[in-house]
């Protein structure tokens, strides 16, 4: 009995790896001529900013798994059953492209919060700050995720999930905290740190990005609260790092060179706006 329940827990993690292993290979992208390389941790692979051991520590900063006769667990079941009914809806449509974490797409998901376009072309630090932020704040969920393993809602609601091509990496793949979430708050951070001024919208922008994981139907809401929970954690540590403050500083000058520019984002932002104005009853 220990011995399958040894092999299961090894199973989980494995799946968890993979899945994790398949959302930073979708980070690849070959640099432009005379664009800094983003450094790689394996081929194809970008290194985030931190070294392991620098990393928040998941465990210590996120609570236990709510418990199922919890009020948390009770506001998270009832936040995810009223999410459901927006499924099929433009708001279901912008939690699919939020899902979608390979670049270039991901790098313009802040575009018109920020009011510019957002590509390696005209913007090669901005970009290099996304991907490489997007890896540590991934990174950072992963001892919660493994440990807890917590089974996500489509698993127990059996209704569908906005993704349908990754249910089985997801069903491997712990919901505690929300991975999605980490990256979506860090980039609104990041983001808001290049260019204050468009701090409100960024930040309404990065929650909105972590609340498409509950349209999608693949977290709780507790979910969400503590993958921004360490994102946090993970952008305080990012503020003594020096590779990350000079790609900072070089991406707020490519920022205030494409405002004077009069440049603008390429997406609908309108649409997007409409969409994201579809709330989720109940939610916090």
């Amino acid at each position: 009995m220990k011995h399958s329940i040894s092999m299961i827990a090894k199973h989980r993690a494995s799946a968890a790896a993979g899945l994790l292993l398949v959302a930073l290979a979708a980070c690849t992208t070959t640099p432009s001529a005379g664009v800094q390389a983003v450094p790689e941790i394996r081929p194809g692979v970008p290194a985030g900013y931190l070294q392991a051991g620098e990393l928040p520590d998941s465990l210590a900063l996120v609570p236990v798994v709510p418990a199922g006769d919890s009020a948390v667990y009770a506001n998270d079941v009832a936040v995810s059953h009223a999410a459901l009914a927006l499924r099929d809806t433009p708001r279901w449509q912008q939690a699919i492209s939020d899902a979608d974490l390979s670049f270039p797409h991901a790098a313009s998901s802040f575009s018109c919060a920020l009011g510019l376009p957002v590509d390696e072309a005209r913007s090669p630090a901005l970009y290099r700050l996304l991907r490489r932020s997007f890896m540590d704040a991934a990174l950072s969920t992963n001892a919660a995720k493994n440990k807890y393993q917590r089974v996500r809602p489509f698993m127990r609601n059996e209704q569908p999930l906005c993704t349908p091509a990754d249910e089985t990496a997801l069903r491997g793949n712990g919901s505690y905290p929300s991975g999605h979430t980490a990256i979506g708050w860090m980039w609104g951070l990041v983001l808001t740190q290049v260019d204050p001024q468009h701090t409100d919208a960024l930040l309404a922008r990065a929650r909105a990005f972590g609340e498409s994981r509950l349209v999608c139907n693949v977290h709780w809401q507790s979910d969400v609260w503590q993958g921004r929970n360490m994102a946090t954690a993970t952008f305080a540590r990012l503020q003594s790092n020096p590779s990350y403050q000079a790609d900072v500083a070089a991406a707020r000058i490519e920022v205030s060179r494409l405002h004077q520019q009069h440049a603008v984002p390429e997406h609908d932002c309108a649409a997007e706006a409409s969409a994201l104005s579809m709330a989720i009853q109940g939610v916090q």
